[in-house]
Parts: structure tokens; sequence; C-alpha cells
């Protein structure tokens, strides 16, 4: 941004209103003023508030924009493009991983011209796991054919989310546009901002949405999209895309001139500060340019002719511009918040020394330094660090090492950490006294336990020391299925709750062997550790007297994200469990929705007010869907009926080493995020099971059994006592949600007498 955060009181033509928010904050209000028709959308982390404010926004009637909750950043990228497709205006905001699981989409998404505008809060990439802000996910951007605004304040991702979409929906353009700003720096630290008072005033700078394109809207002029292409067609359609791609450079300082006119506010293309007479400078992205200004005024007033550059776009690159603000000046440091590995520098350090190159007078010499990865902090000693490396390049009058890392530590063998509980395996988890043998006659399993407290014995495979919440049912749930499962276990661990609290490099909570692996693959990452275990052993080429179980946790709505892969993992039959603790939404990303969230419940995506009443629809029916693939064996479990659980444990554990893929569902709670009280979380998970509408049953070889059934016990109870129990809920118990209330008690009516019917009929 050209002008100072204290000069933002700038009288511009339209009235607005100064205040403090963060990036995220600015990104839906900028939506929400424009009223998009569509976002369809994903939760990651740090981008996932941008969705949540727009549905607490939903829920007071400030907007009309549709949000599609997707099953996974892929699903989001094909619900935006193909509302796109009709010429509606469209919005999303992702990262890191989320990102990269869309990708496939995005260059279909610019090949076909459909504008759009998305929000790419940037974060670490994995592996391994870094939720923290780096430019990693940006730079897989670089090639999709997306326009690219970079915004370095919540100001500057207000003021560009409005002229990305004037830019994307340009005759001379028809792109769509990322709006890239840092996360956790940009995204959740407040800054002051002004805002236009009227929405109006947004609307009516971005203009009417254009209807003068091959949509898929009228109907009387039926269109084909994105038919295949070859030979001339081709190149010929990536040529045209090439050229809009460069008129957006255009139209970016068209759009930015008209906007500084409106707001008082200019984003020339690119942000030079001092750069007027500068000997040395250095070339920063988002945030950290604002870090390093301060420097350059501190080494001018040493007499050192010092400068920043920052892009405001760099899609399309602005090659020319970089050419003329470095014509002379003598060192150029580039600070990288990502690597292209092995390319000897990361992508922008080499676009800009390809710019230089065309500039036979040009003798900037050219440093590239990786920095700030996994959002470690930028200091303004870290900013006199590379204006130092620069001088001192600038008088030498050479640079004696052109790329490398800054900000990297070398580790002290001396401060090595020792394990605080040695890992266990082998006969320490063997108790003896579970017996499980199959009775020909039922071809059912039969299943013999002890007293619980008999198994207390057995040592837990998660030690104390995790972090997760006071009243979490995670680990509860979790240890007591371990308990019917006898050896060793080999887990993985989809990002979630119970991954994140149990591991944090260089510790670990888990006793026995642990891998983590992304949401949406989880279940074919372990079948693959298993098939290469397994083969590895038949020829002898790892020496194991015993097979391990494998088990796959699961939960946070990894069976939303995963459920292709789990699937495909039960189909092929692969002798592994795959465990789903069911917490009923996306707890490790802040309690958003997920499909497992039950019709009216309320989430930080599904917001209770006066336009809006909790989740829509109804909850996913995991177990049934997974007992549809004709797995061996299908359960549902909790921790408040301990023995039950157990029992199903050691079921899952036979079936998954004798015959195939086992599912399993355990719901636990969450109290934080379900706003109960922690001692009640045994009562909740048993009210949940008496009202129904959490029955416990099996599916074994095909044949459904009702494993217990509250109304042979007289203890079924309405729905609504489980409901009072927790804060999410409560507001169904009022008289204006009573139809909301009914169509949730039909619902699980009509599941409980079919699951009634199947325990009946063997054939069902």
């Amino acid at each position: 941004m050209a002008i100072l955060e204290d000069k933002l009181t700038t009288q511009g033509l339209a009235e607005q209103i100064s205040t403090f928010e963060s990036g995220n904050e600015m990104a839906a209000t900028a939506a929400a003023q424009i009223n998009y028709h569509i976002m369809g959308y994903f939760p990651i982390t740090p981008s996932t508030e941008v969705a949540q404010f727009l549905d607490q926004m939903k829920t007071r009637g400030e907007h009309d924009i549709k949000l599609i909750p997707a099953d996974g950043e892929h699903g989001s990228a094909g619900i935006c493009y193909g509302a796109a497709a009709t010429g509606a205006r469209v919005f999303n905001a992702t990262s890191a991983n989320g990102f990269l699981y869309m990708l496939e989409q995005m260059p279909v998404q610019s090949g076909t011209r459909f504008p759009m505008v998305m929000n790419l809060v940037t974060r670490a990439v994995s592996g391994p796991l870094d939720i923290r802000g780096d430019h990693s996910d940006l730079y897989y951007a670089l090639n999709t054919g997306w326009v690219i605004l970079t915004a370095k304040t919540p100001q500057a991702v207000y003021d560009m989310n409005i002229m990305a979409l004037k830019i994307a929906e340009h005759s001379k353009v028809r792109l769509p546009v990322i709006v890239a700003y840092d996360g956790f720096f940009t995204s959740h630290q407040k800054r002051r901002v002004e805002f236009f008072k009227d929405r109006k005033v947004v609307q009516q700078f971005v203009g009417e949405c254009p209807t003068d394109y091959n949509f898929v809207r009228d109907l009387s002029k039926p269109v084909t999209v994105g038919a295949h292409m070859s030979g001339d067609d081709f190149i010929n359609n990536h040529f045209q895309q090439s050229e809009a791609m460069y008129n957006a450079g255009e139209v970016f300082k068209e759009v930015a001139a008209e906007y500084a006119k409106l707001s008082g506010r200019e984003y020339p293309t690119l942000d030079l500060y001092k750069m007027e007479d500068a000997d040395v400078a250095v070339f920063l992205l988002n945030s950290a340019a604002e870090s390093a200004k301060d420097v350059v005024d501190q080494l001018r007033e040493k007499g050192i002719k010092a400068g920043v550059i920052s892009p405001n776009i760099i899609r399309p690159f602005p090659a020319k511009e970089i050419r003329e603000a470095l014509k002379n000046v003598k060192s150029l440091l580039i600070g990288e918040r990502a690597d292209s590995y092995g390319a000897n520098g990361p992508n922008l350090t080499h676009e800009v020394k390809s710019a230089l190159q065309d500039d036979k007078n040009n003798k900037t010499i050219v440093l590239g330094r990786v920095f700030g990865l996994g959002g470690k902090d930028f200091y303004a000693s870290d900013a006199h660090a590379f204006f130092d490396m620069a001088i001192d390049t600038m008088e030498k009058g050479f640079a004696e090492k052109p790329f490398d890392y800054y900000g990297h530590v070398p580790g002290n063998p001396d401060k090595i950490l020792k394990p605080v509980i040695l890992p266990q395996h082998g006969d320490v988890f063997n108790s003896g006294l579970i017996e499980v043998k199959m009775d020909e006659a039922t071809n059912k399993l039969k299943v013999k336990i002890p007293p619980l407290r008999a198994l207390t014995g057995k040592p837990k495979r998660i030690a104390s020391g995790h972090g997760a919440c006071p009243g979490c049912g995670i680990f509860a749930g979790l240890e007591l299925f371990f308990k019917g499962i006898e050896g060793d276990i080999v887990t993985l661990f989809q990002t979630g709750c119970a991954y994140v609290t149990t591991t944090g490099y260089p510790s670990t909570s888990h006793k026995q062997t642990m891998m983590h692996n992304l949401f949406q693959n989880g279940a074919a990452t372990l079948s693959g550790t298993l098939e290469a275990f397994m083969e590895l052993k038949s020829r002898g080429e790892i020496n194991v007297s015993d097979d391990a179980t494998f088990v796959m946790i699961t939960g946070d709505g990894g069976m939303d994200i995963g459920m292709g892969s789990a699937i495909g993992t039960a189909l092929r039959g692969h002798k592994l469990i795959m465990l789903e603790y069911d917490n009923e939404g996306y707890m490790n990303t802040g309690s958003q929705m997920s499909y497992s969230t039950p019709m009216g419940h309320m989430t930080s995506t599904s917001g209770v007010g006066k336009a809006q009443r909790g989740k829509a629809f109804h909850h996913k029916d995991t177990a049934q869907i997974m007992a549809a693939t004709n797995m061996p064996y299908v359960f549902t479990g909790s921790e408040g009926f301990p023995q039950d659980l157990v029992k199903k444990g050691a079921k899952a554990q036979w079936y998954a080493q004798n015959v195939g893929t086992v599912y399993g569902k355990i719901l636990i709670t969450c109290p934080l995020n379900w706003k109960s009280d922690d001692r009640y979380g045994t009562k909740i998970v048993e009210a949940a099971v008496d009202s129904c509408f959490f029955p416990l049953y099996e599916v074994e070889q095909g044949v459904t059994t009702i494993t217990y059934n509250p109304e042979d016990k007289s203890k079924r109870i309405p729905l609504s006592d489980w409901l009072k129990y927790m804060g999410k809920t409560k507001h169904l118990l009022k008289d204006e949600n009573k139809p909301i209330l009914e169509e949730f008690e039909t619902e699980v009516e009509k599941r409980w007498q079919r699951l009634k019917a199947k325990h009946e009929n063997p054939l069902l």
C-alpha cells in the first residue's frame, strides 16, 4: 500500500467507517458488501474464519450469499467452478494443503475463462505439518493461470477483494483472481482499517454482473463447456489466455486508479518505499515488507540509501516496472517465504533475474534468501541482516553466496530430549483374558471379555501428557476400544484433534508406532503401509513373529474429505481397521459444521440467528455407508457403554487380521464446542444412545444386530432430553424452533425403525 496507515483518513468520494479488524474479517466484509451469489468452501486454518464470519453475517441477514459446505477443498473448487459457469459471482477462501487439494481444478477454471475471486490465506504446505504462515502454497499458484494480487495489510485485503472482482470480470481479462495475504500475520492480527459505509458504493464500483458470455444460464441458448481440444485449438486457447493475463496487468492499473478516486487509497503495481535513489534494496512480499520499511528509515538516517520493493500484483509478473525500479540499484536481496527445491533460488528470485536480463545496462547484483518458513517471525533485526548482506555485496561488487537460507540453526546434540516414557510393544499389550472365536453355526464371532477392572493392567496406548481440552472424549473412547485389542498396533492418525494434541516435534504421546497423513488420504496411506509390511515379511526382509493390527484413526470431519479414500480401501478389502471418533464437527479448526453434524446444531459455520437456525440438513450415516461396501464388520460404540465397546474392539481385531477391512464409529464428547459441562460427558453420550440418535449396533458378515436397545430396557428418552445438555442445541428447545426439532425427531425415528427392521431380518 502506497500510503501510511496514519493517513487512512484521506478523504475519498465515498463515506467510510474506521475500525480495527483483521484480514479475514475484511475479506468477509468485502464479500458480504459485494453480495456474491455462491461460496463453496471447506474449513482449513487460517482461512476458515472467512467462511465463519460470512456465516455469522448470514444469520443476521447481512448478505444473501449461498454458502455451500463442501466435502473437501477439491469439492469446494468444483462447486465454485460449476457456479462460475453460470455467470454467477463466486467466492472462496483456502490455505496450504487445502489449496493443493483443489489445484487440479485451478487451471480448468482459468483455461475456460470463468471469473471468480479466491482468498489464499498463505500457510506452510505439509510435510511435515505446520499451520503457520509462509508462501509455499502461493508458489504453487504461480502456474495456474490465475491473476494474483498480494495484500500486505487488512486494509489491502478489503480493498483488493473489491478490486479483484472488477479485474476478473473485465472484458479484456475474464480470468479468476487470487487475493493472497499472510496467514496469522495479516489474517488474524487486527489493524486500523476503513470500509465503505454503504454497500451500494461497492456494488456500483464493481458494476453489473456480466452476462455476455457463453454461460450455462439461458436454456434457449444451449452451450457446451469444457470440450477437449487438440492441435491449433489448444495452443490458440492458451495464447488467448496468456494475452488475457498480460491484459490483467494493465487493467489492474486502471481499476486501482479508479478505486483511489473512490477510497483515497492507492495501489500501484509496485509498492516502492524510498526507491527513487536507492543503492541497496530488499524485495519482499506482503507483511514482511511493512517490517522492512522502518529499517529503511533507520539506514537513511545513517546515510545509507536503502529502499524496499514489494509488488501488489505478481501475476502477471511486473517485469517492466521491476526493471525501471532497479535501473540504478547496485545490490538487491530478495527474501522469499518458500523455496523451489534444487533450483538455486526460489521462484521470484529467478523471475526478477529474468526481468533484469532484458535490460543490458542493468548491473544490479541479486541475492536470494529463503526465510520465515512455517511462520517464523520477521523482525526489524532480520531486515537489518538482509540489508547488511546487500550492503556487503555492493561493497565487494559480487555475491559470495547468491542463494542461501536465512534463519536456520544447527542442532545441538547435547540438548537432545530423552524419552520420559519408553515405547512399549509385544506381550505387555496381551492380557490373555479376551477370547474370540467363530461360531460356525451362526457365522458370527463369540467374544468373552473379563470385567473391565481385569483389563486395567493393560497399559494405555497413548501416554498421559497430551494436550486435549478438559473433558475431551477422544482418548477415553480410543483407550476403551484399544482395551479389546491384544498385541502390537500400528496407527495412522489423520489430521485432527487426536493427532495435534498427541504430537508436536520432537515430542510424542504415542507408545507404539504412529504415522500421520492428510485428511483425505489416511485410509489409502495405511493400506499401502500394511501391504508393504506384509510383503516385506513374506520375503523375509523383516523379522516379525506376530502380526500387528493396523488402525486408522479419523475424526473432526475426516470421513467427509476422506470418504473416497475410505470407500476405496474398504472395497479393496485391506486387513485394517478404520476407526472414526465422531465429535460432530470440524473441531480441530474451530468447530465448523461437518456432514456428521446433526440437523439444527449450531457450529461456527451453521450459526443461529434471525435468518438461520443451525445446520440445515441431516447428519451423514457413515456406518451405513461403509456397511454398503460389504466389508466383514462395521460397528458403532460409545464410552458410555464400555463393555460393548471393548467387545467390539476384540471383534474388530479378529476380522481385520483374518478377513478384511473393518469400520467403527464411536461417539465422543467435545465439551468446548458442544458448549457442555465437562462432567456430563458420559451422561451426554448415554443420552444420545438412549434417545436412539446414536444407536449401538454391528453389521457382521452383512447381518445387522442391535447390541443395545433402550426400548427393551425401558430406557428410551425423548431427543430433547439429550439436547438439553448442550449449549449448541438449546435453541432447538424453544417454541419458535419446534418445526426443526420435529423434523430432526422424525429423521431419527425413521433411521431407528429402519435399523430395527434390519435387526429383525438378516436379509436386509
